[in-house]
């Protein structure tokens, strides 16, 4: 199997097997960077830690204490807020949801219906449900035509995985 070089932040490098995770690299550091690494940075481009590296990188392990850390959270926490209203507003229609500097927000549409401190309680629930349910986020690349077709699947199908 092929290896990769990885050089770490203080300048030293190891040789990993081609395709080796952020996670892997943090848990060969250390079982406590490990359990505390949020984000990896690859060549100056934030990556989740389960995304394989097949090339030469220079890379940073990212936890709390990290702008990239806290950017990764914010993103995961983005995706997940998302996922909580689409489970309690069926149809709900997204603008833009980015990690800002202390969290993130999203612009959404709910038609009609009314949101205020209540709803947003709600939404916080079903946000600790899915988030203890410990799914994975997965990644996948795919190609714009693609995309827009899972797109105008998911709008007639709100259950769409």
């Amino acid at each position: 199997m092929s290896s990769v070089k990885i050089t770490l932040p203080d300048g030293s490098s190891r040789e990993y097997p081609q395709g080796v995770k952020g996670i892997e690299i943090a848990k060969s550091i250390s079982e406590g960077l490990a359990r505390n690494a949020l984000a990896i940075e690859v060549n100056g481009e934030i990556w989740d830690l389960s995304r394989p590296i097949t090339k030469d990188a220079s890379i940073k392990i990212f936890t709390w204490n990290d702008k990239g850390g806290k950017y990764a959270f914010w993103h995961s926490s983005a995706h997940l807020f998302a996922e909580a209203l689409e489970a309690l507003y069926p149809g709900v229609k997204f603008g833009i949801g980015p990690p800002i500097e202390n969290g993130f927000y999203y612009d959404v549409d709910l038609g009609d219906i009314p949101f205020g401190d209540e709803e947003l309680a709600a939404v916080e629930k079903k946000m600790v449900e899915i988030a203890r349910q410990n799914n994975a986020f997965v990644r996948s690349d795919v190609s714009k035509k693609e995309a827009i077709e899972y797109f105008k699947r998911k709008e007639t199908n709100t259950n769409l995985n």
